[in-house]
């Protein structure tokens, strides 16, 4: 059986990537996309379902409080405007996904301080041959954050889909009750509304290396 070496997978992955930026939006552009979507009554994917579209028009919400509500401390913005390489967060997304919808702020609110970062968005669903190259534990789970390198298309880092603190909660519950319950899920809408963004914040400020 034919075998992929790590340099045939590594350009694959840069052709995948590039093709990924030539179709991808800004964060307005998502905003405005998914503002339409929960006025439509619809969501992002070729699957349209009534709970779909009802956590579009929620996390349409949430984005649109979280957009204005996300506050960034002196330190990390003095950090986050020294970075000097050129650099793209390219985010696999859908307008359903909750933790996107709490993270996704936090990412534009960063990226608008440095105009070395560009922040753009893609489809999981119209990118699955990318998003299988990024794979979380296995599973095409988003947002999903690949940090490239704008001369090389290099991958200098990912992240996602949840901040440390959240992933380790689901991590832990997981273990212990074998899949999440509604009520737990209850409990970690909580913990994204008490930590206001910070801990993401931290995280993509560790991503950067600065």
């Amino acid at each position: 059986m034919e075998t992929l070496n790590k340099n045939t997978i590594e350009k694959e992955t840069v052709a995948l990537i590039k093709e990924a930026l030539n179709k991808a939006i800004s964060y307005d552009e998502y905003r405005v996309l998914v503002a339409s979507l929960a006025e439509e009554k619809k969501s992002t994917g070729t699957v349209q379902t009534e709970s779909l579209t009802n956590y579009t028009v929620l996390n349409n919400r949430r984005m649109k409080r979280l957009d204005k509500t996300i506050k960034v401390n002196e330190t990390v913005i003095e950090k986050v405007k020294a970075y000097s390489k050129k650099i793209t967060w390219l985010v696999l997304t859908e307008s359903w996904c909750g933790d996107a919808a709490q993270t996704m702020p936090v990412m534009n609110k960063l990226a608008i301080l440095n105009p070395n970062i560009n922040l753009q968005i893609i489809q999981r669903d119209q990118n699955l041959e990318l998003m299988n190259r990024f794979l979380i534990n296995g599973t095409l789970s988003i947002p999903k954050l690949i940090m490239i390198d704008n001369d090389t298309l290099e991958v200098l880092g990912e992240w996602g889909s949840r901040p440390t603190i959240a992933a380790k909660m689901v991590e832990d519950y997981k273990k212990e009750n074998g899949t999440l319950t509604p009520e737990f899920k209850e409990e970690l809408q909580v913990w994204y509304n008490k930590d206001k963004g910070q801990n993401t914040i931290e995280d993509l400020v560790a991503l950067l290396n600065v």
